[in-house]
């Protein structure tokens, strides 16, 4: 299976930045795609960014034009780059992994960590 840290969350004031991480580990050769999603307060999780192999990248609406999605083969790690964030990115990100077992499609998904947009 693959395993998932996620980190990088915390409190900024709008206009901000913020640059999460996502360590992957395990089958780490099974995975053919990765991808950031988020859940705020009583709201359903989302998709915000994603990036599959030959690094091809598709973001929600919301996303486009502040984050960015990029991946290093060499240390295992997803990146979401977030820049000029509202109030409305405060949710808990997850990373999502998906990958092959037994040339079965799954996904594996990090604990999630918390970012918070306010003054």
């Amino acid at each position: 299976q693959v395993q998932l840290v996620e980190s990088g969350g915390g409190l900024v004031q709008p206009g901000g930045s913020l640059r999460l991480s996502c360590v992957a580990s395990g089958r780490i050769f099974s995975i053919y795609g990765m991808a950031w999603y988020r859940q705020a307060p009583g709201q359903q999780r989302e998709l915000v960014a994603r990036i599959g192999n030959g690094d091809s990248t598709n973001y929600a609406d919301s996303a486009k034009g502040r984050f960015t999605i990029s991946r290093d083969n060499t240390k295992n790690t997803a990146y979401l780059a977030m820049n000029n964030l509202r109030p409305e990115d405060t949710a808990v990100y997850y990373c999502n992994a998906e990958f092959r077992f037994l040339g079965v499609p799954r996904n594996s998904w990090g604990q999630g960590t918390q970012v918070t947009v306010s003054s």
